[in-house]
């Protein structure tokens, strides 16, 4: 009896501490993507509309329209070249406390980007 009692605790306390992870935590702030194979960090400032992205020597700003909790699509502002000009649909794959996984593609080609981006406090 003792065990079950102890079980049903357990559980109860687990069960208040376990908060579902809010992908709504992502859509403002400042963030950051590690340096990768074949890119470097880059920051990230979101607003409602606007993501800045800086790194290397760059700083590109793109609107940012979310789609819906888990989907949102990028758009250059200010394009150089042609690859700069399509759109990149963006997929979050996984949550984390502080970080989320995704999936991004540009236009519409066959080729998938993988990253993680982290919040900075």
């Amino acid at each position: 009896m003792k065990k079950i009692t102890f079980l049903l605790v357990f559980f109860a306390i687990y069960a208040c501490n376990n908060k579902p992870l809010n992908p709504d935590r992502f859509k403002h702030g400042n963030f950051e993507i590690p340096e990768g194979k074949g890119y470097s960090t880059t920051f990230i400032t979101r607003t409602d509309t606007l993501q800045i992205e800086k790194y290397d020597d760059r700083i590109d700003t793109l609107s940012i329209l979310w789609k819906n909790n888990f989907n949102y699509t990028l758009k250059m502002l200010h394009p150089k070249n042609a690859i700069d000009e399509e759109p990149i649909h963006v997929k979050i794959t996984s949550l984390h406390n502080n970080s989320y996984d995704f999936e991004a593609i540009i236009g519409h080609s066959n080729y998938i980007q993988k990253g993680t981006i982290l919040i900075k406090k």
